[in-house]
């Protein structure tokens, strides 16, 4: 059976859907006015191995992910570059699939736009006005009033009290209460605008997914997903927007993937130690970022550096060398009362745990080293397909390994760090992962020898 940690009750549980045999996701997607940078890489592939293994395990899945396309950030943006926000968005919309189609993900079910939802939003608003959840300010802003919703604080773990002395909230004398969120911003000059009760204006961020979600999916449905970066105030907000409105539970999963750290800080664009996902693809394979993304669990923090992708690149060369003379072999239909195909169904219904599943992609990998039989190929490619792993021709995802060694060679700590490797492998009797490693550096341009005392290198 299926088991999810729910960040609400932070316990890992027994899944159940709602409707026997469907699953209804919803997951925060991108804010588009710039590229995305691999955190957003990590929701993308995250929340598409979810899907895929709800898919294996005998789920239909609507997959709801919005795009957030009007904002602060937004609006900011389209005035720096001189151009109009739905040239903007348009642009980093196209670029966003760019990057998931590259990624290997499949496509949402439904993938809405805010801009699209508005009058909905003007609704759910009105309705949380008429509930006393909510109140229009002096200043012509709509905003949630948290003392009105008794389970505020109830995603974060916290009372009203402690976010009160905690958490740093952005200081608005029109609010009631420093914690009240904004769920309607009046016009400002020059600003995009919509008719409302209440006068121009246009939709605060948190109100977009609870509209959208609604729509899509119903005032209840089983999972919500998004970055850790979301649970407050984001998803904090949402909670108490769609129960406050609707009187019944919002969601019964809320999963929450890991940060993406950068020498021990959260990647972001704040920070400015972001990296683009397009600008990785400049040095490795799509494959092997998703590969990287995988390889930790969702939960954990995925720590980024250069050699971490490199031993990314290398573990999954040697997946693809064990399907080496298996092009033919396809995928099948997995038999389930297989041992390894057995424990991999336990390690992915033990919360999505990735790390574990790979780990058994190698063991079998070493077994189709030495017992050469086609079946197992077969079944190597069948569950990592299951993970969207393993979706090349063996020899043509090699030789596009080897050429990229060449294109981009290899820095100092690259190769020290591909030598010491090397050393594992042949240590671990892995000869055919060193001669990888080796042919490797031949097609960089780089001559390795070994000596009594160790292994040195240098150009040709």
């Amino acid at each position: 059976m299926l088991k999810i940690y729910n960040s609400l009750t932070r316990t890992k549980k027994t899944f159940t859907s709602l409707v026997p045999g469907e699953v209804k996701l919803y997951v925060c997607g991108m804010t588009v006015y710039d590229f995305c940078h691999l955190g957003h890489g990590r929701v993308l592939v995250v929340f598409d191995m979810v899907v895929r293994w709800l898919h294996s395990i005998g789920y239909n899945v609507i997959y709801v992910r919005n795009i957030t396309d009007i904002d602060d950030k937004i609006i900011k943006r389209a005035q720096e570059m001189n151009e109009s926000i739905e040239t903007l968005t348009n642009r980093f919309i196209n670029a966003m699939h760019e990057d998931a189609d590259a990624l290997g993900t499949l496509k949402p079910t439904f993938e809405p736009c805010a801009t699209h939802h508005v009058e909905e939003m003007i609704s759910l608003i009105s309705k949380l006005i008429e509930k006393n959840c909510a109140y229009l300010a002096d200043n012509g802003d709509v905003f949630f009033s948290v003392h009105h919703f008794p389970g505020y604080g109830k995603l974060s773990g916290k009372s009203l009290s402690d976010l009160r002395a905690g958490e740093r909230v952005e200081i608005d004398h029109h609010k009631r209460d420093p914690l009240d969120f904004v769920l309607w911003k009046s016009v400002k000059p020059g600003e995009p605008y919509w008719q409302s009760p209440w006068g121009n204006g246009r939709p605060g961020w948190h109100i977009e997914c609870s509209t959208m979600s609604g729509h899509f999916l119903g005032h209840h449905f089983d999972i919500h997903g998004g970055g850790q970066d979301l649970q407050f105030p984001h998803h904090e907000n949402e909670i108490a927007q769609s129960e406050g409105a609707n009187e019944g539970t919002y969601v019964n999963y809320w999963m929450h993937n890991g940060f993406v750290r950068v020498d021990n800080e959260k990647m972001s664009k704040s920070l400015g130690n972001f990296f683009t996902v397009r600008e990785i693809l400049k040095k490795f394979q799509a494959e092997v970022i998703r590969f990287f993304i995988l390889r930790a669990h969702y939960r954990s923090p995925l720590n980024y550096s250069l050699e971490q992708l490199i031993s990314a690149k290398n573990a999954l060369d040697r997946l693809y060398t064990a399907l080496k003379g298996y092009e033919t072999v396809s995928v099948s239909e997995i038999n389930w009362n297989n041992p390894h195909a057995q424990s991999f169904k336990m390690a992915m219904n033990d919360d999505f745990n990735t790390p574990e599943a790979i780990a058994i992609l190698f063991n079998l990998a070493s077994e189709i080293n030495k017992s050469q039989k086609p079946q197992e190929a077969s079944l190597l490619k069948s569950l990592a397909n299951t993970l969207g792993l393993l979706q090349q021709e063996p020899q043509k995802y090699l030789r596009q390994s080897l050429a990229t060694n060449k294109e981009q060679g290899f820095s100092e700590s690259e190769i020290n760090l591909l030598i010491s490797q090397r050393l594992e492998a042949k240590k671990n009797r892995d000869f055919k992962q060193a001669d990888q490693i080796r042919s490797s550096f031949a097609e960089a341009g780089i001559i390795l020898e070994d000596t009594p005392q160790g292994t040195t290198w240098r150009r040709e």
